[in-house]
């Protein structure tokens, strides 16, 4: 589609959303205005409002990368395993057990990590700008969930077998990576002159050692993602072992959802970068997780062009935190998890006054969107291969 906007004419935005926040389509509309922008700007039926640019959004840009397109969590993507246990081997009491045994050994929740710094042989890549806090995170959050909609979770699959999955990303490192290096785009931006239709949205060109820099780290962020994600479910892997004894692990898919990369698209060489999107290509395996009381797929990517080869990254918000934690009611969320082991909602933290004695109810099914909705409009961009039910979730 094209979104018109009264002050800047029709804009190439091409979406694959029924309904369009307003805040995500003037976040779009930025994008298609934004001077290193190539073509036109792609919003995934997950879409909502992000920082800068709309999560769920893909943009290529031409020799230039924006840190906000790719977001404040490098890496954060999922990983899923496939199991050769048979569902009918499984109770909701070996469930629990399975959890408890990752609980045990997995820091959960914002500001939670490991007590004692872990080894990993691309530590010596962390950039000499790190503050020493941050250093000591880093070194203690490989392996770690993490808050917010990350999760570990236990499925069915419609294979009759059972999977694991996993969603998270690069902690604090990301964080702190995004952070330096938009401030460093905005700086760069000013000091040219350079007319943005945000400050949000500052680029660093490619060729810059500014954007060199920022290319080398991102990717360190996401390496460390993928690392931590393969550290966690090693541990929820001999969990199952250690509960099941007999089960044997087959397929293991471990992708990102918030990246950029170099890659061919129109006959150009761009910059692809996907903020709460994921790497579609013809034949590529991609997970879709829903909420934790809803469905996830497995998809087999279509190479539709006109996403730059992308699908959603999952069911996409409906509702803020603070929102859903003010207008669900815990007896309407805890029908929607009926019958799936969750260790109950939390009090709100955060918000200040106005959130006190509140339960946080911001992951619950109601605050996203329907998965099957999602799955359905993006049709053409990835096929579903196989329908993931949630048996057991552990959250931060």
């Amino acid at each position: 589609m094209e979104w018109e906007n009264p002050k800047l004419g029709k804009l190439p935005v091409k979406s694959w959303c029924g309904h369009v926040e307003k805040g995500a389509l003037e976040q779009a509309a930025n994008l298609a205005n934004h001077p290193k922008v190539f073509r036109h700007v792609a919003l995934m039926p997950d879409c909502h409002v992000g920082y800068g640019m709309p999560i769920g959004g893909v943009v290529a840009c031409e020799g230039a990368v924006i840190p906000n397109a790719v977001g404040v969590d490098i890496g954060c993507g999922m990983c899923a395993v496939q199991t050769d246990f048979p569902m009918s081997g499984i109770s909701r009491d070996k469930i629990f057990q399975c959890l408890e045994k990752v609980k045990a050994r997995v820091p959960l929740g914002e500001g939670h990590c490991h007590n004692q710094p872990q080894q990993w042989d691309r530590f010596g890549e962390l950039p000499g700008w790190l503050d020493a806090r941050t250093r000591e995170l880093a070194f203690k959050n490989l392996g770690s969930l993490g808050g917010g909609n990350h999760f570990i979770e236990m499925q069915e699959g419609d294979d009759g077998k059972l999977w694991l999955m996993i969603h998270s990303g690069s902690r604090n490192l990301g964080y702190r990576i995004a952070e330096h290096h938009h401030k460093q785009a905005m700086s760069l931006c000013g000091r040219r002159g350079i007319a943005l239709p945000s400050t949000d949205l500052a680029y660093l060109e490619i060729e810059s050692d500014g954007g060199q820099d920022y290319i080398r780290e991102m990717n360190l962020a996401l390496d460390y993602a993928q690392e931590n994600r393969a550290r966690m479910m090693a541990v929820f892997k001999g969990a199952i072992s250690h509960t099941f004894r007999s089960v044997g692990f087959l397929k293991e898919i471990n992708i990102h959802h918030n990246y950029a990369a170099p890659e061919e698209h129109f006959g150009e060489k761009v910059w692809v970068h996907r903020k709460g999107a994921t790497s579609a290509k013809t034949g590529e395996e991609g997970i879709i997780p829903g909420s934790m009381g809803t469905a996830s797929y497995i998809v087999k990517g279509l190479g539709n062009p006109e996403s730059f080869e992308s699908c959603s990254h999952g069911a996409g918000r409906v509702m803020g935190r603070m929102a859903a934690s003010r207008a669900l009611l815990k007896e309407e969320c805890d029908q929607a998890m009926e019958g799936i082991v969750f260790g109950g909602w939390h009090s709100f933290r955060g918000g200040g006054k106005k959130m006190q004695g509140l339960l946080d109810l911001s992951e619950a099914p109601q605050a996203y969107k329907n998965i099957e909705d999602v799955i359905s409009a993006e049709s053409d961009l990835a096929e579903p291969v196989l329908k993931l039910r949630p048996l057991g979730v552990l959250k931060g």
